[in-house]
């Protein structure tokens, strides 16, 4: 297989960087078992914590740092919509995270996304602004459409500053795909934008929560097209030259065909 562990995280933008909640979940399939659940690490067997979003970043930095290989597939946009890019004349990937984090500063503690809102702040983006991505997929919602059941712009812009600081903390011992290239270098970890919905009926439930059958299903989905062969092909899909160009800067959902 490509990877030693494969991650699913089930993300969520409620509250703080700092606040638990049981929407935060976090899967691993290790060397291709069956996905097991990680607990927060200030969890212990007398006293169970859920996870925070500062602490989901800082252990995906530390597990970049152990000589194992993983892919992680995090629920949230890594991106924004070309539109947000020609608006704001920015160029790549990188210029658009340094920007963001100035004008949505959410990693910082006790800051909630609705704070930031509630100030109009200067880089935002409409409903009906889409990236090709979403685009080919049946449901996923706009990363400006924060009223509607299943959206995911909150916890995209709660998650997008801690992609800065991961990448900040580990330079390129992680790949962030497609942004720093749409082909996988051989031993180096990776993470990937993913949509639990593309994969959550395709096995059963069991006993998790919504939240905790999503990092599940992206965990096993990952663990099974990498243990068949067939993942490697999803990180290549059928784009035309100007579209890749496009989604170059606006990033890609994995499995997304």
């Amino acid at each position: 297989m490509l990877f030693d562990l494969h991650i699913g995280i089930d993300y969520s933008g409620r509250e703080t960087p700092t606040s638990r909640t049981p929407a935060l979940q976090v899967f691993a399939s290790f060397d291709g078992e069956e996905p097991r659940t990680i607990p927060s690490p200030t969890s212990s067997p007398k006293l169970f914590k859920n996870w925070s979003r500062k602490e989901i970043g800082e252990w995906l930095v530390e597990t970049a740092r152990k000589k194992v290989t993983f892919i992680a597939g995090i629920d949230h946009g890594f991106s924004f919509p070309i539109s947000y890019f020609q608006r704001y004349k920015l160029k790549s990937w990188v210029a658009f995270l340094d920007d963001f984090c100035q004008h949505w500063p959410t990693d910082i503690d006790h800051t909630y996304v609705d704070f930031i809102r509630d100030k109009n702040p200067a880089r935002t983006g409409t409903i009906d602004e889409f990236r090709i991505t979403e685009r080919w997929s049946s449901s996923a919602k706009s990363v400006f459409k924060f009223h509607a059941q299943g959206q995911v712009a909150k916890s995209t812009h709660a998650g997008i500053p801690w992609l800065r600081r991961i990448r900040m903390e580990v330079g390129d011992r992680v790949h962030f795909w497609p942004f720093d290239g749409w082909e996988v270098p051989a031993g180096k970890s990776v993470l990937v934008e993913v949509y639990p919905a593309l994969f959550r009926n395709r096995f059963p439930g069991g006993d998790r929560s919504p939240d905790q059958h999503d990092a599940y299903a992206v965990a096993r989905w990952l663990s099974e097209m990498d243990r068949t062969g067939f993942l490697t092909g999803y990180f290549s899909p059928p784009l035309t030259k100007d579209q890749m160009l496009v989604a170059n800067l606006e990033g890609w959902i994995l499995g997304v065909w």
